[in-house]
């Protein structure tokens, strides 16, 4: 019945907490102190966490149901490594909003990929009421459906022209502005704009009523705005790519991946030289500051940004090569999608993080978790490997928040080191 100006989403998780608390409560006779005890609230999260294993299983199921390759233990340990992932798993054991705001998103996107396109709109409302950023979920969801008829559409129209060349290389450069120029002309027809009404309807409904909301609360944020306001942060993209560069090394960051880089670069100088300038002016430009990245001494992007962001003003430009390599090793593993399921989750990506003034890696989780559940399986060695290294982040990041405790000079509260 209290609310704190402070918090800047919606009640999704509080509502929900006393949706599963109270009826407990009442049921087994717990008093109210008990109830509303940091250990039950806390309990909320471990179901979400539960849930959340169970949905990656099936949407790893769903995806890749046509690779015969892989094995039944490959998906369960593939699982294993998405529920312990350092960021997500972290919070699964406080009282954030993260575990549910993942969980009614990947359960959106699992009934989206079935077919059950009002449960998915349903389940994206969840969502957004955890976060109201997931409605961009709820687009790529919507995505997802158009995607599938686009595809459809692209093949019959290279069968039409019989053309083997664009069919076999449908992804390279050159072939782009023939992919744009068709994507163009197959939405301006208003037959296929009402088919494709049609089948996502629902999502166009919540996607509606999402700006409705932003119209009448006068902004995406509730509460604190002054510390939320949008801009246009192009560097976002780049430190997501670092992120998961990071956390999939065993997929991004191999000998075949660097060998086969350097012979793109070679063959396409003029191309990777545009993107090159293009990502020095957009950081040069557009890289902004969040005063909570530089005062906020608990959260480990506080130490990233003062360990190697301030080191010298250069810096954030030498990094653009990584950058580049990053994103291509990202789209490389993504090319067994199709042009345009990956053209429509590059602007859900665009549209999650760009907007954020603030580094912070729970924004990252969602984008990271879609990505990941969509690439092909690695050899057993290297999801070992990737499994391990979870293990190893977590257990340091659980060991800096439980011992290496400080206090602020104004604060007689402990303070503790987290994501």
């Amino acid at each position: 019945l209290q609310w704190d100006p402070m918090i800047t989403t919606l009640p999704g998780l509080y509502l929900l907490s006393v949706g599963v608390v109270k009826p407990a409560a009442w049921l087994v006779g717990w008093t109210g102190s008990v109830v509303c005890s940091v250990g039950m609230l806390r309990f909320i999260n471990l179901l979400f966490s539960a849930g959340n294993f169970y949905l990656l299983y099936l949407l790893l199921f769903k995806i890749h149901q046509k690779s015969k390759a892989v094995s039944g233990f490959q998906r369960i340990l593939s699982t294993l490594t998405l529920a312990m992932f350092p960021t997500l798993y972290f919070f699964t054991f406080l009282y954030y909003t993260d575990p549910g705001s993942v969980f009614f998103t990947l359960f959106s996107y699992l009934m989206c990929l079935y077919g059950n396109h009002k449960t998915s709109a349903l389940l994206g409302f969840c969502g957004f009421m955890f976060r109201q950023t997931n409605i961009v979920w709820t687009v790529f969801c919507a995505g997802n459906v158009v995607a599938e008829k686009l595809n459809e559409a692209w093949k019959i129209e290279l069968q039409k022209k019989k053309d083997e060349k664009i069919s076999s290389r449908k992804e390279s450069f050159s072939d782009l502005t023939r992919i744009l120029q068709f994507l163009v002309e197959y939405l301006i027809s208003p037959k296929n704009l009402v088919t494709l009404t049609a089948l996502t309807w629902p999502y166009i409904i919540l996607v509606s009523l999402f700006f409705v909301f932003v119209f009448v609360n006068g902004g995406i944020v509730v509460g604190d705005r002054s510390s939320h306001e949008a801009c246009l942060h192009f560097p976002q993209l780049f430190y997501f790519l670092s992120f998961t560069v990071f956390f999939s090394f065993p997929h991004l960051l191999t000998p075949t991946k660097i060998r086969k880089f350097l012979l793109s670069l070679r063959k396409h100088p003029v191309q990777y030289s545009l993107i090159t300038v293009i990502s020095l002016f957009l950081i040069w430009k557009f890289t902004y500051v969040h005063k909570y990245l530089l005062a906020d001494n608990r959260h480990y992007t506080f130490y990233v940004w003062r360990k190697v962001f301030q080191r010298h003003e250069l810096v954030k430009y030498l990094l653009v090569p990584f950058y580049i390599f990053a994103g291509w090793s990202f789209a490389d593993t993504l090319k067994s999608k199709s042009i345009f399921w990956i053209l429509m989750y590059f602007v859900c990506l665009l549209a999650v993080t760009v907007p954020q003034k603030l580094l912070e890696f729970r924004y990252f989780i969602l984008p990271f978790l879609i990505y990941r559940l969509n690439i092909p399986f690695l050899s057993l060695y290297r999801q070992l490997l990737e499994l391990s290294f979870y293990i190893l982040v977590n257990a340091v990041t659980f060991y800096l928040f439980l011992n290496k405790t400080f206090q602020w000079e104004n604060s007689d509260e402990v303070q503790r080191f987290m994501w």
